[in-house]
């Protein structure tokens, strides 16, 4: 599993920080959480009947994006047949397509839509991750699933050396991340509440901006409006350009 300890090598000195394509690796073949592997090779092999031609992907899904973004995106986790069909996060559902439209309107897609793995989209100065790397059940992991997932964000925050600006969908992204934050040593107090909208800027480290997430559940009821995203990654902008 990903540490932020430094390992030592032969000659005494401490060994570089794993890179993404180490880390990304390490996800994938991850199995500390039997529940959730189970779950999604089930999805996998039943499918859904839209997508029954389809090879599922049915493994833990790492990040994707630009290596050198100061922009870091920090979702929940897969869609059962959303990333966990496709093996790309926020990929082949209406929340990859909603996420997309808000950052392409900002300049940080190269397009407005997130279909298939190998769609043509780039993000620029943007990475996309998630607290949980297997779709969990009813989107609800545990408090334990979620605990053994936190050094796969910590070793990509590690990797990502460029990092200005956090931006957290929804609440156990935001929470997260702030024991990430904790992990640190980094001890901003007091903690705000989570709330749409909310920017956190703490002396040390990067700014926290807190959205709700884009889920059908959210975006179909209202709670969550296209202008309400593409509000956040404009202010995600205009702070990575200040």
């Amino acid at each position: 599993m990903p540490t932020n300890r430094p390992t030592r090598s032969r000659a005494g000195g401490a060994d570089p920080k794993p890179t993404l394509s180490a880390i990304r690796q390490t996800i994938v073949h991850c199995d500390r959480c039997p529940r959730l592997r189970a779950y999604c090779a089930r999805v996998a092999r039943e499918k859904k009947v839209a997508h029954r031609d389809d090879v599922y992907w049915g493994k833990p899904v790492p990040g994707f994006g630009d290596r050198r973004a100061r922009v870091l995106v920090v979702g929940l986790a897969p869609a059962a047949h959303g990333a966990n069909r496709t093996g790309r996060v926020f990929t082949g559902d209406g929340s990859g397509d909603f996420l997309m439209r808000a950052m392409h309107r900002n300049g940080f897609a190269s397009i407005p839509t997130a279909r298939h793995a190998k769609d043509g989209l780039k993000l620029r100065d943007a990475y996309i991750t998630a607290a949980v790397r297997c779709a969990p059940p009813g989107n609800k992991p545990t408090r334990a699933e979620i605990a053994n997932c936190q050094p796969h964000l910590e070793a990509e925050l590690g990797a990502l050396t460029q990092v200005e600006v956090v931006v957290a969908l929804g609440r156990i992204a935001y929470d997260t991340y702030w024991r990430i934050m904790r992990a640190r040593g980094l001890r901003p107090s007091p903690r705000p509440a989570f709330e749409h909208g909310l920017v956190f800027t703490p002396e040390d480290g990067p700014a926290l901006i807190a959205s709700y997430h884009p889920s059908r559940q959210n975006t179909n009821t209202g709670k969550l409006t296209q202008p309400m995203l593409a509000r956040i990654f404009r202010t995600a902008g205009q702070l990575i350009g200040s």
